[in-house]
């Protein structure tokens, strides 16, 4: 299913704009293991964004390479530098400059976590003075956050650990982050809780650079919708035994 010719220009047109090096170089981000993990045998990177990487590389007939990032922000930034030719990150207006992207090929919850004790009880009651809400740096949600709280202030933090512990040692009242994480936290430590529900939807999509042209971005709108209605992306999310991401629905 994944070796038919991408439209609309020839393969050979594609191959010069995707892997001008002749080696496609996918950014892969390992801080969201929805999307992207190291195998714990041989830790190559494994999961659906890997995936799409390879099928994406076949399609083309040149070589993978995979750029591994620990933060959504390192991997963008590879992306929009032309270090890397693909990409694997949230569709958010502040990551648009450089870039283009693709419609979204998973869906992931975001949800806020707090502490057992916390008086929170509602993702509305979150956005009030006082509150310090904690967050990855450049993360979706990070960017997400920084337009939709008002009252609120977000604290920035490397990872998602480092928010978790900040979370847990006092220095802020909130930690926001992917869903199926904050939920696999809270049933190793009863000191914590979600809030329920969510307070935003993250879009994952495939980018590359804005540099590359109409015909590749086209191409690759194409493959991700492709990758979706074939039921390739369900099967690598279901292969990777991933419960935390649906499949986006058809642009």
């Amino acid at each position: 299913m994944d070796r038919s010719p991408l439209p609309p220009a020839s393969t050979t047109a594609l191959r010069a704009a995707f892997a001008p090096t002749g080696t496609l170089r996918a950014s892969i981000n390992l801080g969201n293991p929805i999307l992207a993990a190291r195998d714990a045998a041989g830790g190559e990177p494994v999961g659906v964004s890997v995936d799409l990487a390879r099928a994406l590389a076949r399609r083309l007939e040149v070589p993978l390479e995979c750029l591994v990032f620990d933060k959504a922000a390192q991997s963008v930034e590879a992306v929009r530098n032309e270090r890397a030719d693909i990409g694997f990150f949230a569709i958010d207006p502040a990551r648009s400059e450089g870039l283009g992207f693709t419609a979204a090929y998973v869906l992931i919850e975001g949800s806020y976590l707090v502490p057992s004790a916390a008086s929170l009880q509602d993702n509305a009651e979150v956005d009030r003075a006082g509150l310090r809400v904690g967050v990855g740096s450049g993360s979706a949600y990070d960017l997400f956050l920084t337009r939709a709280l008002q009252a609120a202030q977000i604290e920035r933090f490397f990872n998602a650990e480092a928010v978790t512990e900040a979370l847990k040692e006092g220095r802020i009242e909130v930690a926001a982050g992917i869903r199926k994480q904050l939920q696999t936290l809270t049933r190793s430590d009863p000191g914590l809780r979600l809030l329920p529900g969510r307070f935003m939807v993250i879009q994952q999509a495939m980018g590359l650079p804005a540099s590359r042209g109409t015909q590749a971005r086209e191409a690759l709108a194409a493959f991700v919708e492709e990758m979706k209605a074939s039921g390739f992306v369900a099967e690598a999310l279901a292969r990777h035994r991933i419960d935390g991401g649906t499949v986006a629905p058809a642009a």
